[in-house]
């Protein structure tokens, strides 16, 4: 969750891009990291969420006025969460309290401190559940009134195209606004492991040209309707240049968000997630050479599905259908690209020797 977290890299599956890029978490550093002097002092000068600006005629002065009413409806929605390692953002998700945000921004944290974009004072919120697998977690404040919980659009009507408003709390700047548009949808992008996130794979994420800051994390991406489409999460850095990537930022689709916060928010973990599952624990087997060879099968959920395939500890899956399996994170991405229920061939190695094993795909549930 702090500045020092490692840059994730943007898998290429399905789509490859041309540029070299990384992509790192957008939470921003606590009292200790670069940003703390930028926080402290925008929470002195929050600013109002209808704030009033002159009027402009025509068409631009339509638009303009579209996104006036829109930060005015959404910003209330936002929040930004505080831990003792650093600072992202939140929607509120329901009237009873619920705050729905990124896994990373949450870390190890159990207790947190919550600023609205009404008020300066910080009120405490305690952890719901987490679902690391899509980012996803749920925090929750108590005896606050007046809560504003924010509206979730159906995510698989997104259009490429769309003019898209990205809110949040980037570098501590509470109550920020960027807009931009929805660059691409379906992308399935993979982060590794680090301190504060035992790293996901995100399928069907949304890529935008909105600017996506540290802080932004947890925080809503907003159509010109007022509804949230997703959540920021990455952001892309090139590695060629050294520097950060402008205009390419990713975010979780709404239906994800949903589907998991009303999980978490019920019983405080996920049993219906969706996303396809071998039920294995794995870690990257690397060769001689250093360069990754396969995903080794550390673990085996009993009566899950490998088990029942009669895959077991010390296999190394090398091969799922006919695309070859090199790491954690390859096998990651292509179970995200399947569906609960397919039938689909698993090769291993075993011993020295190789076989192929049919296995029908389980589905991902919180641990």
């Amino acid at each position: 969750m702090t500045s020092a977290r490692r840059p994730l890299s943007l898998l290429a599956l399905p789509v490859a891009f041309a540029a070299t890029l990384a992509l790192t978490s957008c939470t921003s550093s606590g009292p200790s990291g670069g940003t703390g002097s930028s926080a402290a002092a925008a929470q002195s000068t929050r600013p109002s969420p209808a704030a009033a600006s002159s009027p402009v005629g025509g068409p631009a002065g339509s638009l303009q006025a579209q996104y006036e009413s829109v930060i005015g409806k959404v910003l209330p929605s936002i929040v930004e969460i505080t831990t003792k390692v650093g600072l992202g953002s939140g929607i509120v998700f329901d009237s009873a309290g619920d705050i729905v945000t990124n896994d990373h921004v949450v870390g190890a944290a159990k207790t947190f401190q919550v600023r609205f974009s009404n008020s300066a004072a910080p009120v405490m919120a305690t952890l719901v559940g987490t679902f690391p697998p899509d980012d996803l977690a749920v925090i929750k404040v108590s005896g606050v009134s007046h809560l504003h919980p924010a509206t979730f659009a159906d995510s698989s009507k997104v259009k490429v195209g769309e003019i898209v408003l990205a809110m949040g709390n980037p570098l501590g700047l509470a109550s920020s606004v960027t807009d931009g548009i929805v660059s691409a949808v379906g992308r399935t992008l993979t982060e590794p492991t680090s301190p504060d996130s035992p790293g996901a794979t995100l399928p069907d994420s949304i890529q935008t040209s909105a600017a996506i800051n540290p802080g932004n994390s947890g925080g809503a991406l907003v159509d010109l309707r007022g509804e949230v489409i997703g959540i920021p999460t990455l952001a892309a850095t090139s590695q060629q240049e050294g520097g950060a990537a402008p205009g390419i930022g990713f975010a979780i689709p709404s239906n994800t968000v949903h589907a998991i916060a009303s999980q978490l928010v019920k019983r405080g973990r996920v049993t219906r997630s969706g996303r396809a599952a071998l039920g294995v624990g794995v870690a990257t087997v690397t060769g001689p050479s250093g360069t990754g060879v396969g995903a080794g099968v550390e673990t085996v959920v009993p009566g899950g599905p490998a088990d029942k395939a009669g895959i077991r500890p010390g296999d190394v899956i090398v091969k799922v259908g006919k695309t070859p399996v090199t790491s954690t994170q390859v096998l990651s991405a292509l179970l995200a690209g399947m569906k609960v229920g397919q039938h689909v061939s698993v090769t291993i190695v075993r011993s020295g020797s190789t076989h192929t094993v049919q296995v029908t795909l389980g589905e991902l549930q919180s641990s």
